[in-house]
Order: structure tokens, then C-alpha cells, then sequence
């Protein structure tokens, strides 16, 4: 069924309040706020509203910082409803995606209905493969190994479960109206939905498919060019400005919330990368429209670049391609243009265009891929990776100018996250941004009271850390802390190592319970941390940032150490030494701006709430004793009571475990 007062198809001719009368974005925000159970009005939530509607009217950019508790999405939504035409929010998680379709957008609706008329529409635009596609629902069926490579599957080894999963879905596809796959409850596996969606560059199009007229990813670009405000995600954004911007409908005002994520999210959409597994799918996707000769030379560079990936270590690739790796790559050109000159262009009398479509898009991409990497731009960054499998990627050096020509023309652009100002100042996340002309810039602050509800700790008498793991020094801190509050802590570790050697040693030195992420599935354990006050969450980077856990289940968030991007990182490394090439210092300029948006987001797990109250701890004297960056990662924090004497805390968190 449609998500909560999403747009069904039978209204597409809505908008009824013409702009001249509809009512001012304040007025929809104060109806928005009364309408929440306990909502008051919020002077920060009010200051961003009126900062976006002068945005508007002046066609300036904007770069609102807006700090947990504020109210943001209310304070965007209600201004989006006062421009004429869809407005466009993307965001970067699921759960923000998630809570302005069925909780955020449903309320605002309601509660401003009687203000214009009607209840604004809204509609959820994702990408085409998130969405099942009936052309390969029809032939979709347990396929045999070969088939299963055909099929860009992985072969289950598990007889009838494929087919079993297969079969759910077409029943579930004969009652959805959607067709998103957020939607089949229970879920199916990566494996079975592949089989059953089509990535964009497989799709042969509305007008050459059977199913064009019934098309769930072609509806859902329906309902979002009818509906008054579009919520997407920063994936899809990033292609749409690559391919043109012609998948987003056109709009006049994009705001991009969780905007310190949007850099990464275009870096990511603009990557491109050759497996020997992809390499080998495409050559049997192709196999019959091919003959022999070109099978058998996709084949080979196949196997060239399986030799090549075995005979170079991880990591990045600083002098070009090594001449194992060229020569695969040079075999794979010669062998796609082949391929797809014998197979040619789509027609409209082809008799399995589908087929055609996605042999062409396989070929298509590793053709593009070979030649880019054979080039040895230096606009790219070129690297091996080993995890989870090995795998030859090319991705830009800087998304910086691209954003620049692509994200702010011909719209007014609204960031914002709760982490912008880094080092008090907005002045890095505006150049990862693009740095737009004619930007403006806002921090609306926070409603909390940190210095009274938090205290930042730095144990500054600690070593400077030097080793991935948790050091036997930061082993003891962390036991003092954890057993003098007595659980509800939640531990965030720059390691997987780490956070494993955290979680044998709170096991083996106390009665508490320890949840490590990777026992079970992250959304079990953070409810189990929720209800258990005598429990311990560890975990990775993922925990950063996406954890929501108010009141008195989290008092205590440690830090093993500042979250600098590791040396092994591609991107970060190379960015880092084309600045210092070019004579500034890039630690300074890739890595501190990296670590403050990180230790930011970690830092902002302890207080979601006005009643909350903790301790955030760091275990890396480096934040206090580090001239220069560690006053400039301070600032990027809210502003938590300081101190760096361990007594203090340890009677701060007693006190909390006897209330």
C-alpha cells in the first residue's frame, strides 16, 4: 500500500491555493509545532524558517547548522509548502528517510490543511533498482549456476530457496501499489531481488517495455512530479546531477539534510570499478548476442585481471596502472567495443530488446571503466581493494567543482545537519560542498543546555595512542568509567579490533551486559541496549552516527580514540597529499575536517533529549594536548562542561547510577 497520505495516481491535478493566497511559512510552522504532543515553539526552529524563506526570495544558497533538538525538519518543511512547485528534500540515512514519510510529512499535512484548503501532497522517489520490475518478474524462476551469472546472481547452493523467494514476490507484486521493495514484509535477500529489479542503465525504457504502461519505478516519477513536496535520498540525488538532472523532477528549491554527507555520497555514485565476477557476468549476459571469439576474448581479460588483482597488494595505486593490471585493462577495451560494435544499438523491432539492453549497459560499463583507468587521469584516484572481495576502483579525486557546476544551478540550495560549523566555522563543509557564489550561512544552535545535561571528558594523563587496538592503559580507563556508571554505555571504536577487545574485557572483568555490534543485527541490538540499563553497546563507525537512544539507557559515550581517516584510506590519502603538493598541509585540510564531522556525530549519540543527561569520554589525550587541531575539534562539539580530571567524572557518573 502507499506510504501515509503519499499521492495515489488518481490526483494528479491538486494544487488548488494558488501562492499569492497561500499563508506564510511561520503561520504553517506554528500550526506544525501545535499539532506535535507537547510542541512548543523553538526560537533556533523559527530563525531557520524565516532564514530559508528570505533564501527563496533572494536565490541565495544557504548553510544552516541546526544542532539535535531543534526541530529541523519542521523548520524546512513548513517554508518548502509556500514555493510554488515540488520542493525536492534528500537525505542521507534511511531512518530520516523513513521519519519524514510516515511520521514528519503526515502530521504537517493534517495540521496545515485548514490554513491552505487542502493537504499538501508528498511522494518517496528512490532509485529504479528499489523497486520490483515486472519484465523480469516474468521470467524469473530458480535459475541453474549459469543462469544465476546471467541473472547477476549468486548462486544460493540451497535447492528451492531461491525459486521459494521468487515466488512470494510475484504474489506480493500482484497487491502492491508501489512495488518498493521497503515494502515486502517479510523481506528477501539480495540475491532473489536482483533477479526481479533493473538498474537504470539495464532498463530499455518505458516505451520499448511490454510493462512500460504499469511500470512501478515510472509511477513513482509520476506521483513525484505531481506532489508538492519530493523526498529522495543523496544516492539518487548524486545521479541525477551525473546524468543531467533528469530523474529528479524539475523544482525550484532542493534542501539537503544530513548535508556533511553529501560530498561522499557523490564521490561514491561517481566511483567505478572491474571484478573478475563482473567481468565474467557481463561476458555471459553477452554470450548470445556475441559469437565465439568475442566470448571468449571477454573471458580473457576476465582472467587477466583475476592475475593481475593477485600479483598487487591492496591499496592505493600512486604511480598508475602496475603493467599486469594495464594489460587487463587494455584487453577488456578491445574485447567491450567488440562486443557491443557486433551487437549495436537498440531497435524498435528487436525481439528481446530486455536481453539486449542489459548485455549493451554491462558492456557499456566496463568498457568506460577499462578506458578511464587506462588513462590515469589525474583528476582520479586509482586503488586496489581486498574486502570484501578484490576488486580494481577508480573514483574522482575532488567532487568539489563538480558539485559547483551541478548542484546549485538554476535552484536555491538548503544544507543542513547538525554538524556544519566545523571549528566554529562553516568554511570547510562550504568548500566540499562547492563552495557555491553567493552563499549564506546560519547556526541556529541547539535548545539543550549542554553545559548543565553533558560533561566532555578527556583523559588527557593517557599515551598517545599508537596502535589499532585498544591499549592496555585505555583498557583500565575505560573499566573505571563503565563500572563507576554501571552499564548503559555506549562505546565507539575506531576498529573492529578494538571494540572486540573492549567487549572481552568489560566480560571478563564485570557482570555487565556487552553487545557487540556483529553478534546480531544492529536495530537488536540498540533495542536490547534500550531496555537493559546494565548493558554496554560496542561498535564500528555505523554506531557514529545512527544511533537514537533518549533518556537514561545512554549516559555515557566513550571514544577509543579521534576518528582521523586511517593512512590505508584511497581517497582521504590522496586528497590529503594533492593539498600538501600543492603547499598547504593536508592533515589540516582532508584529515582534521574528516575526524571533526565523525567525532561530531559520535559526540551527539549522548544528549537526544531535553531530560537527558551523561558523560561523553575520550580516550585520546591527543583532543587536549594536540596543538592546533585539538582546540579546533573541541569547537566543532557542542559545548559540554569540560574537564580532563578523571575524579570529577567518576563522581559525576556515580551520582547518575544512584538517581
Amino acid at each position: 500500500m502507499l506510504p501515509p497520505r503519499a499521492l495515489p495516481l488518481a490526483q494528479l491535478s491538486h494544487r488548488t491555493c494558488s501562492v499569492d493566497a497561500m499563508p506564510e511559512a511561520a503561520q504553517l510552522l506554528a500550526a506544525a509545532v501545535a499539532s506535535v504532543p507537547g510542541g512548543v515553539a523553538r526560537p533556533g526552529q523559527e530563525a531557520m524558517t524565516q532564514a530559508i524563506v528570505d533564501a527563496v526570495k533572494s536565490g541565495d544558497h544557504l548553510l544552516v547548522q541546526a544542532g539535535t533538538g531543534t526541530g529541523k525538519s519542521l523548520a524546512y518543511l513548513a517554508p518548502a509548502l509556500t514555493v510554488d512547485g515540488p520542493v525536492v528534500i534528500s537525505t542521507a540515512t534511511l531512518a530520516l528517510q523513513s521519519q519524514l514519510v510516515e511520521k514528519d510529512l503526515p502530521r504537517l499535512s493534517a495540521a496545515v490543511a485548514p490554513l491552505i484548503g487542502r493537504e499538501p501532497t508528498f511522494a518517496l522517489l528512490k532509485g529504479r533498482h528499489h523497486y520490483v520490475c515486472l519484465a523480469k518478474l516474468e521470467t524469473a524462476d530458480e535459475p541453474d549456476p549459469e543462469e544465476a551469472l546471467f541473472e547477476r546472481t549468486k548462486w544460493l547452493g540451497e535447492a528451492g530457496k531461491l525459486g521459494k523467494q521468487i515466488v512470494r514476490i510475484r504474489e506480493w507484486a500482484m497487491k502492491t501499489e508501489t512495488g518498493d521493495r521497503d515494502e515486502l514484509d517479510p523481506g528477501v535477500d539480495d540475491t532473489a531481488w536482483r533477479s526481479v529489479s533493473t538498474p537504470a542503465r539495464e532498463c530499455v525504457g518505458a516505451t520499448r517495455c511490454q510493462y512500460g504502461p504499469e511500470c512501478f519505478a515510472e509511477l513513482s516519477r509520476v506521483r513525484a512530479r505531481e506532489a508538492d513536496i519530493v523526498v529522495t535520498n543523496h544516492s539518487l540525488l548524486s545521479v541525477d546531477m551525473l546524468a543531467g538532472r533528469h530523474i529528479v523532477p524539475p523544482h525550484k528549491l532542493l534542501i539537503v539534510d544530513e548535508a556533511h554527507e553529501l560530498a561522499d555520497r557523490v564521490s561514491s555514485a561517481a566511483q567505478a570499478e572491474l571484478t573478475p565476477s563482473g567481468v565474467d557476468s557481463t561476458a555471459r549476459a553477452a554470450k548470445p548476442l556475441i559469437d565465439s571469439d568475442q566470448f571468449q576474448s571477454l573471458l580473457e581479460g576476465a582472467d587477466a585481471l583475476t592475475v593481475g588483482l593477485a600479483e598487487v597488494p591492496a591499496g592505493r595505486l600512486t604511480q598508475g596502472l602496475p603493467p599486469m593490471l594495464r594489460e587487463a585493462c587494455t584487453l577488456l577495451d578491445a574485447a567491450t567495443r567488440s562486443a557491443l560494435s557486433s551487437i549495436g544499438e537498440l531497435k524498435p523491432d528487436d525481439p528481446d530488446p530486455v536481453r539486449k539492453q542489459l548485455a549493451r549497459a554491462l558492456l557499456d560499463e566496463v568498457s568506460k571503466t577499462s578506458q578511464r583507468l587506462l588513462e590515469n587521469s589525474a583528476h582520479d584516484v586509482a586503488w586496489i581493494e581486498q574486502e570484501p572481495r578484490r576488486a580494481l576502483v577508480v573514483a574522482p579525486l575532488s567532487v568539489s567543482s563538480l558539485l559547483n557546476e551541478k548542484l546549485y544551478d538554476e535552484r536555491t540550495v538548503v544544507a543542513t545537519s547538525a554538524t556544519l560549523a566545523l571549528g566554529g566555522k562553516f568554511e570547510s563543509i562550504a568548500k566540499s560542498l562547492g563552495e557555491p557564489a553567493g552563499y549564506r550561512t546560519l547556526d541556529v544552535g541547539s535548545p539543550f543546555d549542554y553545559p548543565k545535561q553533558g560533561i566532555l571528558y578527556v583523559a588527557a594523563h593517557l599515551p598517545r595512542p599508537t596502535t589499532s587496538g585498544l591499549s592496555d592503559a585505555a583498557g583500565v580507563e575505560l573499566l573505571a568509567l563503565v563500572n563507576a556508571l554501571g552499564g548503559r554505555t555506549l562505546g565507539l571504536f575506531s576498529s573492529r579490533r578494538a571494540a572486540q577487545q573492549a567487549a572481552d574485557l568489560v566480560r571478563d572483568k564485570t557482570e555487565l551486559t556487552v553487545l557487540l555490534q556483529g553478534d546480531e543485527s544492529l536495530p537488536i541490538l540498540v533495542r536490547k541496549f534500550r531496555e537493559d540499563r546494565n548493558s554496554c553497546l560496542f561498535g564500528v563507525m555505523s554506531l557514529w552516527q545512527g544511533v537514537d537512544v533518549p533518556g537514561d539507557a545512554c549516559q555515557l559515550v566513550v571514544i577509543d580514540r579521534l576518528p582521523f581517516p586511517r593512512p590505508d584510506e584511497p581517497l582521504a590519502a590522496a586528497r590529503s597529499a594533492a593539498v600538501d603538493a600543492a603547499g598547504g598541509s593536508g592533515f589540516s585540510a582532508i584529515s582534521v575536517p574528516i575526524a571533526a564531522v565523525r567525532l561530531a556525530q559520535g559526540v551527539g549519540r549522548l544528549i537526544r533529549a531535553d531530560a537527558d543527561r551523561g558523560v561523553v569520554a575520550v580516550l585520546d589525550s591527543r583532543l587536549e594536548n594536540a596543538r592546533g587541531y585539538g582546540a579546533f575539534l573541541r569547537a566543532s562539539l557542542p559545548p559540554f562542561w569540560y574537564t580532563t580530571k578523571q575524579e570529577k567524572v567518576l563522581g559525576a557518573l556515580k551520582r547518575l547510577a544512584s538517581d
